[in-house]
């Protein structure tokens, strides 16, 4: 890379890193201030605290990125542009796009790291970050469905129970039922199950064999047996998503789809935002790039202000669009891509204004 490269990277990557240094300790400051009293009143231990804060540093650096990315470039090309730089090295020769090279070459860097935090680092941060707030923050609060589960455990299994208590793993009016094909085998019920460590205790047991002729019947007022399933996957917590990595989160959709479960739209978001996002640098940093490389009348503060209304506009669309997925049968992969879709067009229209 020649001096200009280096010139511009070394700006691009630690005006970002400043910018992220100077937010961090602010979001923990307004989080604590908010937080303190509910800390204090369900007696959070210290180290508890200091845990969540860790936790709530990547989880605030993952959620903020793109806004901090785009505002650091537009900071420092503005600042380039003002010193007349920008002009000078455009006047020596210098294509438009061969000055955006370095600025690439800073986004793929930062889309690397984010795609490593994204994929693998961030859903560490993300269980502790929730379990901490509904520990302690949201304490008494549902975490997940708990009455009338349904759910196929397997290809040949479904399962059912009125009332599923987490906390102690039991589960009241228990049902299994068996099916080959559309036919029904047999069937176990219970008023009430309960797992202990490697079984499972059922209260008032009760199976029925389908047979040809007639159904035979097993009745037993306690039964201790293992059965195909685990008593914590029967309802998911409703952050799970965000806790396994990107492998366990492909594998964990396919195991919901085939239980045929009603929050696929949900982990797909989830699943598809692991890429969007972090790739969303490169349409992000032309945009920066083209609206700040322009010096204007009102100086760096008119790029500023353009910068912050396009980058809570590409937020607030990301958002929406990912709750219409979620809450609809809209199409999950469109839902996600579809800011960086609509801002790779605004990117290409102001890079060519840009290079005029």
């Amino acid at each position: 890379m020649k001096i200009l490269d280096w010139y511009i990277l070394k700006r691009y990557l630690g005006t970002f890193g400043v910018l992220i240094l100077l937010f961090i300790p602010i979001g923990i400051v307004v989080d604590l201030s908010e937080k303190v009293d509910d800390m204090i009143e369900n007696e959070a231990p210290l180290d508890a605290i200091l845990l969540y804060y860790l936790d709530f540093t990547i989880y605030f650096a993952n959620l903020l990125f793109p806004i901090l990315l785009f505002l650091s470039i537009i900071w420092f090309t503005s600042k380039l542009a003002n010193n007349t730089e920008v002009i000078a090295f455009l006047s020596s020769g210098v294509s438009f796009t061969r000055f955006l090279r370095p600025y690439i070459i800073g986004a793929t860097i930062v889309c690397s790291v984010a795609l490593l935090f994204s994929l693998y680092l961030f859903p560490n941060a993300s269980e502790g970050y929730n379990e901490f707030k509904y520990a302690y923050l949201k304490k008494g609060r549902e975490t997940r469905i708990t009455k009338d589960v349904y759910t196929q455990i397997n290809d040949n299994e479904f399962i059912y129970a009125t009332n599923f208590r987490p906390e102690n793993k039991s589960a009241q009016n228990f049902t299994l039922e068996h099916f080959e094909g559309e036919d029904l085998k047999f069937k176990i019920s219970a008023r009430r199950i309960k797992f202990n460590d490697t079984t499972y205790t059922l209260s008032n047991y009760l199976r029925r064999d389908i047979g040809e002729r007639e159904d035979q019947f097993v009745r037993k007022s306690s039964y201790d047996t293992i059965m195909p399933f685990d008593i914590e996957a029967l309802t998911p917590v409703n952050y799970i998503a965000e806790t396994l990595d990107y492998n366990e989160l492909n594998e964990f959709i396919e195991q919901e789809k085939k239980k045929g479960s009603g929050l696929i739209n949900t982990y797909l978001v989830v699943a598809y935002k692991r890429w969007s996002i972090p790739i969303s640098a490169f349409i992000l940093t032309i945009i920066a790039v083209s609206v700040s490389a322009m010096k204007r009348r009102g100086g760096m503060g008119i790029n500023l202000a353009i910068g912050i209304v396009i980058a809570f506009g590409y937020i607030f669309m990301d958002k929406i669009f990912g709750t219409i997925a979620e809450k609809s049968t809209f199409s999950p992969l469109l839902a996600v891509w579809f800011s960086n879709i609509v801002f790779s067009i605004l990117a290409i229209i102001l890079l060519r204004k840009a290079k005029r």
